[in-house]
């Protein structure tokens, strides 16, 4: 159950914790939603919200949009907000249910950051610079790693943060992802120089029980996301990587872009079949089909426009065409 991850502590906690446990028990993860939810939480706290309700003026408060944040991530947030507030209402508690008005469109141009090989090495040697700090006493010891992992293997983020001691399996060098986006368990072989990494990382922490984080916080639970987001703009800042600004990137899950594209790159120059290497890669990033996939060979091309040509005279049309919208 989520709320065995989480604490809540205002209010609206009992309530909080019925809705994760009805989404649950239907069927859904609910994972970003009860990390949503754990914000809220704080938040109506550190408000002084005194009785099991959700008022106006907080809910507009909560939902100003943040600097950092994309507005398809606004959006999510005022859902899961709006799914509490609605929940409130059936259970008898006065709340407010913001509208959709409230969110910022979504802007579906968005073109993901492909990362150089250069850039990728100086984010992870700033990583490795990292000392604890008094709010993440083990940064420099989970960071490093994490952002291996998010380069070195593709995954998302959620799907590393909520790594268990029983899911990586050091002996044999395989980290196994549950329940994921789609909601299927997939095995990831990540390289020998990581799997050796990370078993220096679980050697610091000793024999730990097998439904413990992977990657701890200092109280055991899993790593916030936006904690995660604020360690990257600092790594990004100490390569000298420019930010464009309010949801213009370079965002977090532009890692998982970048190993697609340098992978499908590699394969290239090793002159591999890359029709007979995508279906290789779905599995691998755990996506419901090659058609997912195939994005990364438009990126691939658009950046290196001879593998479009090359490909093509050797394959037949390897790399489809888009379609005029």
């Amino acid at each position: 159950m989520a709320n065995n991850d989480f604490q809540f502590h205002s209010p609206v906690a009992p309530l909080i914790e019925r809705l994760i446990q009805e989404k649950q028990a239907v069927g859904y993860k609910y994972q970003a939603g009860t990390e949503a939810l754990a914000r809220l939480d704080r938040f109506l706290a550190s408000e002084g919200l005194a009785q099991c309700e959700l008022p106006r003026p907080m809910v507009r408060k909560w939902l100003m949009k943040q600097s950092h944040e994309s507005a398809r991530n606004h959006q999510v947030r005022a859902s899961t907000v709006r799914q509490l507030a609605t929940f409130m209402l059936k259970n008898g508690c006065s709340a407010d249910v913001p509208g959709p008005y409230l969110t910022a469109k979504g802007d579906n141009s968005f073109s993901p950051r492909i990362f150089t090989r250069v850039e990728i090495q100086r984010l992870i040697h700033a990583a490795d610079q990292f000392e604890p700090s008094g709010h993440a006493p083990l940064r420099h010891l989970v960071m490093p790693e994490v952002f291996r992992l998010l380069y070195g293997c593709g995954f998302r983020l959620s799907e590393v943060l909520h790594l268990k001691v029983s899911d990586v399996d050091l002996d044999r060098g395989v980290l196994t992802v549950r329940e994921t986006k789609f909601g299927k368990d997939r095995q990831i072989p990540p390289a020998v120089a990581l799997v050796q990494r990370l078993q220096q990382f679980a050697a610091k922490f000793g024999r730990r029980p097998a439904g413990a984080y992977f990657f701890p916080t200092l109280h055991g639970g899993p790593w916030a996301m936006t904690t995660v987001y604020h360690n990257y703009r600092q790594l990004l800042l100490r390569s000298g990587i420019p930010h464009g600004g309010r949801a213009r990137g370079p965002r977090v899950h532009d890692l998982r872009h970048t190993f697609a594209v340098h992978r499908l790159l590699r394969w290239y120059r090793e002159g591999a079949d890359l029709n007979a290497k995508l279906p290789v890669l779905a599995a691998y990033l755990g996506h419901q089909s090659v058609e997912g996939t195939q994005h990364y060979l438009h990126l691939t091309a658009e950046l290196f426009p001879e593998i479009a040509v090359r490909s093509n005279t050797a394959f037949g049309d390897v790399i489809p065409r888009r379609v005029a919208s």
